[in-house]
């Protein structure tokens, strides 16, 4: 038997970069999360397998965050909002996952929270230069 794993390196993120996130699964899934009013019923494991999904979207976005952000100069409005954005969010995705809405919820309200700080840098940025 051949061994076909293979170990990507990509110490820059260049490859996630060009991949564009599923941003409607997100909001679908955000919105689903954010629209329970008490306990959703599910078994707790399937309540942390909704938070690690909701993570892996909230470090995905808080790149893409990050990427904007570096796009605008050092001391501009709205990169030094997200770099509170995105430490805040460090901050909340270093605590372990549990099998709780409350704490889905929490990533839940994370996503949404990046993609909105998203949203506003790519309308801060500046246009790109013309060329004649």
């Amino acid at each position: 038997m051949t061994d076909t794993h293979v170990v990507l390196y990509d110490p820059l993120g260049l490859i996630e970069a060009e991949l564009p996130l599923d941003r409607e699964l997100h909001k679908g899934l955000v919105k689903a999360v954010l629209g329970w009013t008490g306990d959703p019923g599910l078994p707790p494991a399937d309540l942390k397998q909704i938070t690690l999904l909701l993570t892996g979207s909230a470090r995905a976005v808080a790149a893409d965050v990050r990427r904007a952000a570096d796009l605008l100069p050092q001391e501009h409005a709205a990169r030094v909002l997200a770099d509170v954005v995105l430490e805040e969010a460090d901050r909340r995705l270093s605590v372990p996952a549990e099998g709780t809405s409350r704490c889905t919820q929490r990533h839940a309200r994370l996503v949404r929270a990046l993609y909105e700080r998203l949203d506003r840098l790519v309308s801060a940025a500046p246009e790109p230069a013309k060329t004649p």
